[in-house]
C-alpha cells in the first residue's frame, strides 16, 4: 500500500508542476492576439496616451508637437510593419492620419482631437478594427495601385521607391524622362507635405508614363 501511494504521489507531482508551468509559459489570449497582429505596439500607445493627456489640458499646440514623435516613430517602422500585415498596418496608419489631421487643422477642434485620439488608441490596442472594410476597393491610376484593399492611400515613401525603380529600369526619350521628372517632383513635394493621396496620384501617373 505504501508503495502504491508513493507511486501515485510521484506521478501526480510532475503532472501538477507541468500544468502550473504551462499556465505560466503559455501566452495569455491578449498577448497571443498581439503576436498574430503587428507585434508589440506599446511604445506607440504610450505616445498617444501622452498626446491625449496633453490635449485634455487644452494645450492643443503642445499635443500637436508631441504627436510628431509618433509620426516619426511610425514612419521609421512603416516598411517592416507593413510587411507583417498590410491591412492591419493600414488600419493603424489611417487612425494616425486622422489624429494628425485633427491636430494640424487651422483651428483644431478639441472634440475632434479627442475622438480621433480615442479611435487611435483603440486601433493600436486592436489593429483588426476596421478590417471589415469592403475588400476589392483598390483604386488605381493608369493601372497602378494607389490604395490598399481598404481604400487607404499607399505610403508615398513606398510609391517613390516604386517610381524610382521603374525609372531606373526604363529606356526613355528625353521628353518622356523630363515628364517623369515632373511627376516625381510633384509627388515628392506632396509626400513631404504628408499628402499621401495626391503624392500617390502624381507618382502613379509617372509610373504609368514610364511603363507605357
Amino acid at each position: 500500500m505504501r508503495n502504491l501511494l508513493l507511486s501515485i504521489a510521484l506521478i501526480a507531482v510532475p503532472v501538477g508542476v507541468c500544468t502550473v508551468g504551462f499556465r505560466y509559459l503559455a501566452p495569455p489570449a491578449a498577448e497571443a492576439a498581439v503576436q498574430a497582429g503587428l507585434g508589440d505596439l506599446s511604445s506607440y500607445a504610450a505616445i498617444v496616451t501622452d498626446v491625449a493627456d496633453v490635449a485634455k489640458t487644452g494645450d492643443l499646440a503642445a499635443a500637436k508637437t508631441r504627436i510628431k514623435d509618433l509620426e516619426t516613430a511610425w514612419d521609421d517602422s512603416a516598411t517592416a510593419l507593413r510587411a507583417v500585415n498590410p491591412t492591419l498596418w493600414g488600419n493603424v496608419d489611417g487612425a494616425i492620419d486622422d489624429a494628425l489631421s485633427a491636430l494640424r487643422a487651422g483651428s483644431p477642434d478639441a472634440a475632434t482631437v479627442t475622438s480621433t485620439l480615442t479611435a487611435l488608441q483603440a486601433a493600436i490596442a486592436d489593429p483588426t478594427l476596421g478590417s471589415a472594410a469592403p475588400s476589392g476597393s483598390i483604386a488605381t491610376v493608369g493601372g497602378v495601385a494607389i490604395t490598399d484593399a481598404n481604400g487607404r492611400p499607399l505610403p508615398c515613401e513606398e510609391m517613390l521607391k516604386t517610381f524610382r525603380k521603374a525609372l531606373g529600369a526604363a529606356t526613355l526619350s528625353d521628353a518622356d524622362r523630363a515628364t517623369a521628372a515632373t511627376f516625381e517632383a510633384k509627388g515628392t513635394e506632396r509626400c513631404n507635405a504628408d499628402d499621401d493621396a495626391r503624392a500617390d496620384d502624381f507618382l502613379a501617373q509617372g509610373i504609368a508614363r514610364i511603363k507605357k
